[in-house]
């Protein structure tokens, strides 16, 4: 029997601790809506780290024990620590799995391992949301139909400052009529990167069966150990191939 994908779930914590709206639609906060379903998943072993905790709950040890990263981040992106950051990008390039949720996309270790600003346009205004999969058979939208909506969602529009992404595998569109890369894919070293755009702390994004579907997809496609080889760098002598 394989062994689970070890997931650690990261919020940042402060919307639901301050605006009581937010703790009425997520009264165990974010990080739990999601972590509850994925430990419904017998092929995940979950755990839940914060900003507030030590280290923001991602020592070298909980990182060490991580297959996959999730991340959703909002108001402090600048309180975590560059330390951490640094923690996080090496085990990106390491190999291990991230996935960005929503305003993850201005966090300091999305930002780091782009190299653009990832800027992008928003409103907020209740919009709905139709997010329209665009590679059908990628694992990552695997049980999900050719699109889904959301009644309400904040508007994330183009353009979106990332590099060329690896795949699009969601685009979403909008009551304003704007449109959006919902669905991005990109590898960094060993580890796999999705960043999905639904997750607005004002709406219950994070019970809708699709989104909770779609991260769990992402989860397995993020997960080392999909057939990548190790990477080697340094010195290679001549004659090396004869010793092979």
């Amino acid at each position: 029997m394989a062994s689970p994908i070890r997931v650690t779930v990261w919020h940042e914590y402060r919307h639901e601790k301050k605006n009581p709206k937010v703790a009425e639609v997520y009264p165990k906060g974010m990080h739990e809506a999601i972590a509850s379903h994925l430990r419904t998943c017998s092929d995940m072993q979950v755990a839940t780290a914060t900003l507030d905790e030590p280290e923001h709950g991602l020592t070298e040890q909980r990182l060490a024990a991580t297959d996959v990263l999730t991340w959703w981040g909002h108001t402090a992106h600048k309180e975590v620590a560059d330390e951490i950051v640094e923690r996080v990008q090496k085990r990106v390039l390491e190999g291990m799995g991230l996935i960005v949720l929503h305003s993850g996309h201005f966090s300091k270790i999305f930002r780091k391992l782009m190299g653009t600003t990832c800027n992008l346009k928003w409103r907020e205004a209740g919009d709905q949301a139709v997010y329209w999969i665009t590679r059908p058979g990628h694992p990552i939208v695997e049980g999900i139909d050719d699109h889904f909506v959301l009644e309400h969602e904040e508007m994330y529009g183009e353009f979106f400052d990332i590099p060329e992404p690896m795949e699009t595998v969601l685009i979403s569109s909008f009551t304003g009529g704007e449109v959006f890369r919902s669905g991005v894919t990109y590898t960094r070293g060993a580890g796999r990167i999705f960043y999905f755009q639904p997750g607005h702390e004002t709406y219950p994004s994070y019970y809708d069966k699709n989104v909770l579907k779609v991260i769990e997809n992402g989860i397995r496609w993020a997960a080392p150990g999909k057939g990548g080889v190790p990477i080697s760098y340094g010195n290679r002598e001549h004659g090396w191939l004869d010793k092979a």
